[in-house]
Parts: structure tokens; C-alpha cells; sequence
């Protein structure tokens, strides 16, 4: 197997150390300035990833930077942002659960910056599609940049639109994500997109829309809902001192999801119950 080489306007994943570390896409004749010295691209340019440069000046500075091939985790947590992301366990989650995989045809609703529209993007291909949408023309901006630079066009949409009161014109969906602020008004219009067993996924940062988001989904035949709240703790490796990491996400929001299904009324377990018999004491000798 051949080691993958860096090209012209490929992301790179440039590391100086544990905290300071940048997705940087290489364009030639051009360089990363940081405050360990200069990163000319033209000297990362067909080298392998997974490789070292150093910066310049040399003798003034001279620190030794890693090059990787960014993972789906690193697009997640370190690309351009304006708004609240979701992280990379959620994300995991949110396929595994959802069964999004290569071919699938998704509906996002509530790109924000990309963030997850990446990571979806990056796993329905190569011949599946991601219709992403949002109602905020910043976030459309933001969110079509870094789909650009994560290379996905081909395979991510991003459009203006509103999934509660917008036709989408979109059938026999595998998987709608939602991201939204009010989900449950969402759940009746995206049912209607979705192919039979297929999932809804909802994120939500707190557990009151979670309820009704629940409460909605009950109403219009989705069945196995469940809502999972991750917690990811990272652990400080050390000679002699190995603990849990003093920072940590304690808390990301919680993923609802469920299955279409068409609904019947079950003729066997479903009978009504025969009148109760009731006992008219009119007229009758009572004791007293």
C-alpha cells in the first residue's frame, strides 16, 4: 500500500504539540504563520502524510510540526465555526444508530457551520447524497466552506430552506437529522420524506425539547425511541501520574432517535372491552 502524499489545496492536520494544532488547507507559494515560526507549504507539498517540517526562520525558531491526513474527528472539532458543534462521540453515535453508511440519502436540517454536515458527507459516499439545509444565510456560508474544504461537494447540497414549512420534494429518505431548536414541529413534515424503517434523528442540548420531540414522534408511528446522552472523558497519561484529564465536556445535549413504521390498528389485542353491567337498585327495598 502506497503512503498518501500531500497535494495542492489538500487539508493538512499540522501538529506543534497537544493544544496547538490547526487544519490548514496547502496552497503553493503560500506559508502558516504561528507563533513557533513559518510553514512554507511549498516545502509540504509532496511530502508523505504523516511526516515532519520545520519551521523557520531555522535558527531563530526551528519547531518540528507533524503532518497527518485529518480524520473526520478533525474536521469536527477543528475547522471554521460560528456556532455550537457536535462532537465527535455524538457524531459516531448519530451513524451507528442511524445507519447512515455509503449510498445512504440523508436529509440535515440545521447545518449550522458543517460541523456534522462533514462527517455525514464523508460517510454516504461515494454514491449516496446529503441534503443539507438551514435558515440562516451565515451559516450556509460558513457551512459551504468547509464542505469545500473537506472536498464533499459532490456528495453535500447545502441549501436555504426551512424543513417545517418548505416542501423539500424529497421521498423514501434513509435517515433525517435535525438540529433545530424547536424539533417536535419538524417530526409530521419529515415523516412524510422518510422511507419505511427508516430513522429520524434528533439533537437537542436540553431534555425538555427531548420530551416533546418524544411525545411527536409517538404520535406519527415512529417506534424504537430512544434518547442517549455521551459523556467522553479523556485520560492524562503520565509516568507515575495517570489520571482522568482536569477538563473535560461534561455535557454535549442528547440524541433522540426512531424508526417510520406504517401503523396498523391490531384487530386481535385491540378489541374494545364489552359495556360494564350496571345494577338499577330503582325501586328496590333497601336496608336502611
Amino acid at each position: 500500500m502506497t503512503t498518501d502524499k500531500v497535494k495542492e489545496n489538500d487539508l493538512i492536520f499540522l501538529i506543534l504539540d497537544g493544544k496547538r494544532r490547526w487544519l490548514v488547507q496547502v496552497r503553493a507559494g503560500e506559508s502558516f504563520h504561528s507563533h513557533r515560526g513559518i510553514i512554507e507549504f511549498d516545502d509540504i507539498i509532496g511530502k508523505d502524510f504523516g511526516t515532519v517540517v520545520f519551521s523557520k526562520p531555522y535558527e531563530t525558531q526551528g519547531y518540528k510540526f507533524f503532518i497527518l491526513k485529518p480524520l473526520p474527528s478533525d474536521y469536527v472539532v477543528h475547522m471554521s465555526r460560528k456556532t455550537q458543534i457536535i462532537y465527535p462521540e455524538d457524531a459516531g453515535l448519530i451513524l451507528l444508530y442511524s445507519g447512515i453508511g455509503p449510498g445512504s440519502v440523508v436529509i440535515e436540517a440545521g447545518c449550522g457551520s458543517g460541523a456534522l454536515t462533514c462527517i455525514l458527507g464523508n460517510y454516504v459516499r461515494p454514491n449516496g447524497h446529503l441534503f443539507s439545509y438551514d435558515i440562516r444565510e451565515k451559516s450556509l456560508k460558513n457551512a459551504r466552506k468547509n464542505v469545500e474544504r473537506a472536498k464533499l461537494e459532490d456528495v453535500v447540497s447545502i441549501e436555504l430552506g426551512n424543513i417545517i414549512t418548505d416542501d423539500l420534494n424529497l421521498e423514501k429518505v434513509d435517515s433525517v437529522v435535525l438540529d433545530l431548536g424547536d424539533p417536535w414541529n419538524a417530526v409530521e413534515k419529515v415523516a412524510k420524506y422518510l422511507k419505511l424503517s427508516g430513522t429520524l434523528v434528533s439533537f437537542s442540548p436540553t431534555i425538555e425539547q427531548v420530551k416533546k420531540t418524544t411525545f411527536a414522534m409517538e404520535e406519527n408511528s415512529f417506534v424504537e425511541i430512544n434518547t442517549y446522552e455521551l459523556i467522553k472523558r479523556k485520560i492524562q497519561v503520565k509516568k507515575n501520574a495517570t489520571r482522568p484529564d482536569s477538563r473535560m465536556v461534561g455535557h454535549s445535549g442528547y440524541i433522540t432517535f426512531g424508526r417510520k413504521i406504517r401503523n396498523l390498528k391490531n384487530p386481535y389485542r385491540e378489541r374494545k372491552p364489552k359495556l360494564k353491567e350496571v345494577i338499577d337498585f330503582t325501586g328496590m327495598p333497601l336496608r336502611s
